[in-house]
């Protein structure tokens, strides 16, 4: 096994994307940084870098710990990176947050219907 692999490979190795496209797009958008800059799909990561990763949903700030090109079971892909300590405060305090106060749109994916419109109304009223 060599010892990088490009980041968008990676990224879907471990499973912060469901599709590599996805992950492509991703570093495109620059909602990944490798070592605190923007970089393009085809650069390389390898062991001891530092991903920051906005995956829509979550955060996350890893250590990559190996290297993988491949998709393979969640607990392989657990083994790759390493979560930072304030990367695991950040989400916790995220997951905290939504506890309490719940997004109303986080519910709704795409455009609401004309039912969910009267529930809003209703629950606003």
């Amino acid at each position: 096994m060599s010892d990088s692999v490009r980041i968008d490979k990676w990224l879907w190795a471990a499973r912060f994307f469901k599709t590599r496209s996805l992950a492509t797009d991703a570093v495109d958008g620059g909602k990944v940084r490798l070592n605190g800059e923007r970089v393009k799909p085809a650069r390389s990561v390898k062991a001891g870098d530092t991903l920051q990763i906005d995956n829509g949903s979550t955060e996350w700030e890893v250590v990559v710990q190996g290297i993988a090109d491949k998709r393979g079971s969640a607990a392989i892909a657990q083994t790759l990176y390493a979560e930072t300590e304030n990367s695991i405060a950040k989400r916790q305090q995220q997951a905290e947050r939504n506890r309490y106060f719940r997004e109303p749109a986080s519910d709704i994916k795409g455009r609401p219907t004309k039912r969910d419109r009267r529930l809003i109304d209703k629950s606003h009223s």
